[in-house]
């Protein structure tokens, strides 16, 4: 992009028009990338060989306010997650959430579905999501992709592929 990186557009977006879903549309797909856009408030993630129908479908999601990474994108950042060293457990960042929350929290980031955490859990799926809208409020996080950045950097998420 002429005059600024996809990064710094970001930001700049999200500055002047809080609430804004972006897609990020990428030739670069390392982990490092990822996890700055999302880090600088992107809900998506896709590479620019992404089929047309992938595109397509990754605008929807992104537009319904949900988020998105590619399949490639996801191996990618799993990679990347299982090569760094764990982080420390003993900071106390889950303590702001309630017990049930922080299960949700650490469902989510187990690639579990709001049905089948409510399943799991045996409450209805209403009660996941207001479990996890909670821990998101508390948290300061915008989507799922979010929670699951941040069960991994405070160790509530699992290290393996």
């Amino acid at each position: 992009m002429p005059g600024m990186d996809g990064l710094e557009a970001t930001s700049r977006i999200l500055a002047e028009v809080p609430g804004t879903r972006i897609l990020v549309l990428t030739t670069f797909g390392d982990d490092r990338d990822v996890y700055a856009a999302l880090r600088a408030g992107a809900s998506g993630f896709l590479l620019k060989d992404s089929r047309p129908e992938d595109l397509v479908h990754g605008i929807r999601v992104v537009a319904r306010g949900d988020a998105l990474l590619g399949a490639a994108t996801t191996r990618q950042v799993v990679a990347g997650w299982v090569r760094r060293p764990p982080p420390d457990r003993g900071t106390g960042a889950s303590s702001r959430l309630a017990a049930r929350e922080r299960e949700v929290v650490e469902l989510v980031a187990a690639g579990r579905s709001n049905a089948e955490i409510a399943a799991d859990l045996q409450v209805a799926e209403s009660t996941v999501k207001t479990h996890l809208a909670r821990a998101q409020q508390k948290l300061g996080l915008r989507d799922r992709v979010h929670v699951v950045i941040w069960a991994y950097e405070h160790g509530l998420a699992e290290r393996s592929l």
